[in-house]
């Protein structure tokens, strides 16, 4: 059984690109961001309409987890200074922040066409698309961001990602080497990379998906794919290696309990351990529909 393949990377773009404005380094002697909430608030009741005031408390909101406050005044920045595309773009991040990529993506529109050759507006624009899996577009978008920067890491990686979900792993496999080349410290590239090689059982996916794991120990999905990399070619002491490795970072793991499970049922042929593993998917997971399934198998074979 293939593990469920969560859409790990649009989450991580989602939350961690360039949307959400950066916290500040609370050093010795800097104010933290409530301290500076404060400081704005009572500066804004002495001149309400400052959009440089208001554009910096959204800012601060949106660094505090407070996205509807910061798009309150993200919006009232751009109604007093409509022109200005570094407040579109904040706007933008405000929006999606709090979960409304259509606003976000308008917003962004207005700042291209403000300003028609932002690099950073125009890779914005890819990584919203991209979140909401409108793949033509992001792809138009992020193409405008490789046309100036060919070695731009966001946009090759999302690039990359749209086409092996379109099934053009061609194309793929050419992007994600590029950004493993240009980025080798870049774990995402090298995991989706082992994961492609993985499904043709191309050796290469021992190597980046080994690499990965260097890079990211914890990574569940690197150790699932490589796992069931060996599980076909029949390396069980490998892929059992990996499963109980992915239970010592989770034990809740549903996916790995029954692939150990799947294992002793159908390559040790002991029906009796392979049931008490399809207990724990199970416990982990009651709608492990595969775990439920191999457990009634392994049930019949010993009553056989």
């Amino acid at each position: 059984m293939q593990m469920k393949h969560y859409y790990k990377y649009i989450i991580l773009i989602a939350a961690a690109l360039t949307f959400v404005a950066c916290k500040s380094n609370n050093s010795d002697g800097e104010l933290n961001d409530s301290q500076k909430l404060e400081l704005l608030d009572i500066k804004l009741e002495k001149t309400p309409n400052d959009a440089a005031l208001l554009a910096e408390r959204a800012r601060i909101l949106l660094n505090l987890g407070r996205a509807k406050d910061a798009v309150y005044d993200a919006n009232r920045a751009v109604d007093l200074k409509p022109d200005k595309v570094e407040y579109r773009m904040l706007q933008a991040d405000a929006c999606f922040a709090n979960g409304n990529a259509d606003d976000s993506y308008k917003a962004l529109t207005e700042a291209e066409r403000l300003d028609p050759d932002n690099t950073e507006v125009h890779l914005k624009m890819g990584e919203i698309t991209f979140y909401s899996r409108d793949y033509e577009r992001s792809l138009r978008c992020l193409t405008k961001v490789t046309e100036k920067e060919p070695d731009n890491r966001t946009a090759l990686f999302m690039k990359g990602f749209i086409y092996k979900e379109r099934g053009d792993t061609a194309e793929a496999v050419i992007l994600l080497r590029k950004v493993c080349d240009l980025y080798p410290d870049y774990e995402p590239a090298f995991e989706e990379l082992g994961v492609l090689y993985a499904t043709r059982q191309n050796p290469m996916a021992q190597e980046y998906l080994t690499t990965a794991l260097t890079l990211e120990p914890n990574n569940t999905n690197a150790m699932y794919s490589l796992a069931m990399y060996h599980q076909d070619r029949q390396e069980m002491d490998e892929a059992e290696g990996l499963y109980r490795r992915m239970l010592d970072v989770n034990s809740n793991s549903a996916d790995a309990w029954h692939n150990l499970g799947y294992i002793e049922l159908t390559f040790y042929h002991d029906y009796a351990r392979a049931i008490t593993y399809f207990d724990s998917a199970l416990a982990s997971d009651p709608s492990h529909q595969a775990a439920l399934q191999n457990r009634q198998l392994a049930e019949e074979m010993l009553k056989q």
